[in-house]
């Protein structure tokens, strides 16, 4: 039996025997007791993971002094709290009311347009997002960008809705918001108005991007627009799997060209799978060389492409994240959306999304560091200091008790994972659905 949070002390206290992703041996202020060397993993698990201590004062990993608390965590895998860099609050949880008809990517755009202009209030979409943190701070998340929908006159709504939770969740969740816009209206006042609005909020400039003639003149009018008011950058970048879409490359020349010094995080890429090899390639290169971040969004690219109704998929649509991660390119993980007419499912749990990311796109044989990239990666490409076991950084990490390794950690849900903030169990669960029934239970009244 592993100590638990019931035993958990006050004072000091050092987690002895835990299995941290290889590494953070490395990382100053890591203790290792000497009754428990760095050894060997368990059978199945020689790489990803190595063993050793962790020490937790006043709030914050320490270094250990020996006057800790010693709790044996038996080879308990501990990981740093998670990092969700791509999400979608303001959809989330729709599917009750407002399902997609097909499954198809036409079909969620329409159901949501469809919910989005009979539903949407500022209570509402509250709503649904504080069912969405509830979940994602039991699960251990500790930061979260989620994308709004702007560009009608509804868009005040979500941003008072997301500002309203920011402060909520405040010491809890760091919130971020990302404007998700086309560039069709980009050369407008319009634009300029969206642009003002996310300066107010301290969000980051969003765009959809897709195959048009004269795209790069419209990703300069972006990065324009961004620079004059001092935003970070995010995109959602060849959602399909149309080998003629390739407008990641197009965001890197223009971030290039453009001299841009803000943070770019590029989402789904799905496209990059299919282009002919020397056209990847040649992408590839120039994100890496731009410094892009990429974010993979394995569960919703595999629900939503290649959908054909009656004949099974054959292309999976995850972006080429170990060809990239090879280039240097920070490549990192995320949940997408959640019960909403682009995804059916999810909870905003990065253990699923890493159970399952470890499965569709092959983050094992070796598993190298490949756990960084639901942690540290997208908490770099957030420009947070979060996701790591380092000294004076918030002890915030999830002890997974029943898993001694990568195979183990994967194989099931985990629901017994115990997750610490500022070094103390918070003993939550995640809300029930019916809670929301007041809400999601009503028929969109347009359809």
């Amino acid at each position: 039996m592993r100590d638990t949070p019931e035993a958990w002390p006050e004072g000091p206290v050092r987690l002895d025997n835990v299995l941290v992703p290889a590494g953070s041996q490395e990382v100053p202020g890591r203790a290792r007791d000497a009754s428990h060397p760095a050894g060997p993993t368990p059978p199945g698990d020689a790489d990803g993971f190595e063993r050793g201590s962790i020490a937790i004062r006043d709030g914050r990993f320490a270094e250990a002094s020996g006057d800790e608390t010693v709790l044996d965590m038996k080879g308990a895998v501990l990981l740093p709290a998670f990092v969700d860099c791509h999400t979608h609050l303001d959809k989330g949880h729709i599917w009750r009311r407002c399902p997609n008809p097909d499954g198809t990517f036409q079909g969620a755009l329409e159901a949501v347009r469809v919910d989005r202009t009979a539903n949407w209030t500022q209570e509402d979409v509250a709503a649904r997002m504080g069912q969405s943190l509830k979940a994602a701070y039991a699960h251990g998340t500790t930061a979260i960008r989620t994308h709004l929908d702007t560009g009608d006159h509804r868009m005040e709504t979500s941003w008072a809705a997301f500002a309203e939770a920011r402060e909520a969740w405040a010491g809890r969740i760091t919130m971020q918001a990302a404007a998700l816009t086309t560039l069709e209206d980009v050369h407008s006042d319009a634009y300029e108005r969206i642009a003002d609005l996310v300066a107010r909020h301290r969000g980051v400039l969003g765009a959809v991007t897709y195959p048009m003639s004269d795209l790069p003149a419209r990703l300069d009018r972006f990065f324009r627009l961004a620079v004059e008011r001092g935003l970070n950058a995010d995109f959602h970048a060849d959602e399909s799997l149309n080998p003629e879409s390739n407008t990641l490359l197009q965001i890197a020349e223009a971030r290039l060209r453009n001299g841009f010094e803000g943070r770019v995080l590029v989402g789904h890429c799905c496209s990059l799978s299919v282009l002919p090899e020397d056209e990847a390639d040649r992408t590839m290169d120039k994100v890496a060389e731009a410094g892009l971040d990429v974010v993979s969004l394995p569960m919703c690219n595999m629900y939503l492409q290649d959908r054909h109704p009656g004949r099974t998929p054959r292309y999976r649509g995850v972006t080429l994240v170990h060809e990239l991660k090879a280039r240097g390119v920070n490549v990192a993980f995320a949940s997408d959306n959640t019960r909403d007419p682009f995804y059916a499912y999810g909870d905003l749990d990065m253990a699923e999304v890493m159970r399952e990311a470890t499965r569709i796109a092959h983050l094992d044989h070796p598993v190298a560091d490949w756990p960084a990239s639901f942690s540290v990666n997208p908490a770099r490409a957030l420009g947070l200091d979060a996701g790591t076991l380092a000294p004076g950084a918030p002890a915030d990490a999830i002890l997974f008790p029943a898993a001694r390794g990568w195979t183990e950690l994967n194989a099931r849900p985990q629901s017994d994972r115990i997750v610490i903030r500022n070094g103390r169990p918070i003993g939550a669960s995640p809300p029930p659905y019916d809670r929301l029934d007041p809400a999601t239970a009503r028929q969109t009244e347009t359809r």
